[in-house]
């Protein structure tokens, strides 16, 4: 397994800086810009950090975890340890989001004390590339015609 970490500032300047950081983190484990996962996987670390600096006010760490089996697990601590309250955003809503995106985006979540504050973590199983299907010995692929 390998696991990277960044020190994030209690400033929402700082997102930005993570997103950047885990899309490096992500090409450099393999995974492709240009795949789906990468960006859900940058959308949730931005929606985490978000919540932690915007809601804590404190300094968080991020952390990405590459298992060897495909999955990637992303935390962010702070040092708050009031829990995650997900909320449901009502229409022009601008905020409270955030949680509701990584339920549906993660195949896991979920968040436990960590030291004198709290982690919140999610999982994404990297689902492995399609196999085509194999073909009888001699069929005949539509639209050609045996010779």
């Amino acid at each position: 397994m390998l696991q990277v970490q960044l020190e994030v500032g209690a400033d929402p300047a700082e997102v930005g800086r993570a997103r950047r950081w885990a899309r490096s983190r992500l090409a450099g484990s393999g995974i492709g810009e240009d795949e789906p996962l990468a960006e859900t996987l940058v959308l949730i670390v931005s929606e985490l950090v978000t919540n932690a600096v915007v809601h804590t006010g404190c300094p968080a760490v991020l952390r990405m975890l590459f298992a060897a089996e495909g999955s990637v697990r992303v935390e962010v601590s702070d040092r708050s340890s009031r829990p995650p309250l997900p909320r449901h955003a009502l229409g022009d809503d601008t905020n409270g989001r955030g949680l509701e995106l990584v339920d549906g985006l993660a195949d896991r979540w979920g968040w436990e004390p960590e030291g004198a504050g709290k982690s919140i973590w999610c999982e994404i199983d990297r689902a492995p590339a399609p196999v085509p299907p194999a073909r009888e010995e001699g069929a005949v692929s539509p639209g050609r015609v045996p010779c």
